[in-house]
């Protein structure tokens, strides 16, 4: 049995390893899939093991997370959700398995039916109220998802309007030590400003991107009086 975990951030803001942290607290051994849940479905087999930080990361939203939780149980796979962990298939496999099984058989025919009738009713009742349970994780997860974005847009929203900066500001530059150090670097080493090293071997040589190189050269060259 493999065991996965599966970790899927809504925002760019949001920290997915946070998610990786909680999960592999609890299972060190599982194999972790951000974001790609295509391959994951790929790979998972029956009786492999997916766990969940919570029932938010497992869809986008409630009905589109119980469609995919039925259709991974009914294929045999085993779901945990460490948040919920009531709606684990585990306890839902519980509860088909408290299912009444009695068959009357008092030797009246319409009796009989009667009593069987109740039991079978009985059973679907358990069955429907154990898939509500998981619907209704689904719709809470939704939920808290939705209430944060918007406490997080009235806050943006109560920041401006008191006069507070959200973001950086548009047209400025971005100075960090690291972009500090690495412009000297430029700066001392690169043809472009009296150095020896081509732009390929400044870019290796201060282990920057490409495209990170070219823009810190084309501020330097925009402002070339600055003193770093």
């Amino acid at each position: 049995m493999a065991i996965y975990g599966y970790c899927r951030i809504s925002r760019p803001t949001q920290n997915i390893e946070r998610q990786v942290r909680n999960i592999l607290k609890i299972y060190p051994d599982a194999i972790i899939i951000k974001e790609e849940l295509d391959k994951l479905l790929k790979r998972v087999l029956p009786g492999d093991k997916i766990i969940y930080d919570s029932a938010s990361r497992m869809a986008r939203n409630a009905d589109e997370g119980y469609t995919e939780y039925e259709a991974l149980f009914s294929k045999g796979i085993v779901l945990e959700f460490l948040n919920e962990p009531h709606i684990n298939t585990e306890v839902f496999k519980q509860a088909i398995q408290r299912q009444i099984e009695v068959n009357f058989c008092t030797g009246d025919e319409i009796t009989d039916k009667f009593l069987n009738t109740v039991i079978s009713a009985l059973n679907d009742l358990l069955l429907d109220v154990a898939r509500r349970q998981i619907k209704i994780a689904f719709e809470q997860a939704e939920k808290e998802v939705t209430d944060l974005r918007e406490r997080t847009r009235q806050g943006i929203l109560t920041a401006k309007l008191n006069g507070k900066q959200i973001g950086a500001v548009k047209g400025k530059k971005l100075v960090t030590k690291k972009s500090v150090s690495v412009k000297k670097e430029i700066l001392k080493h690169a043809k472009a400003f009296g150095g020896s090293l081509t732009d390929a071997e400044c870019i290796k040589l201060t282990g920057i991107a490409r495209n990170t190189y070219y823009k810190y050269k084309r501020e330097l060259l925009a402002e070339p009086l600055q003193s770093l």
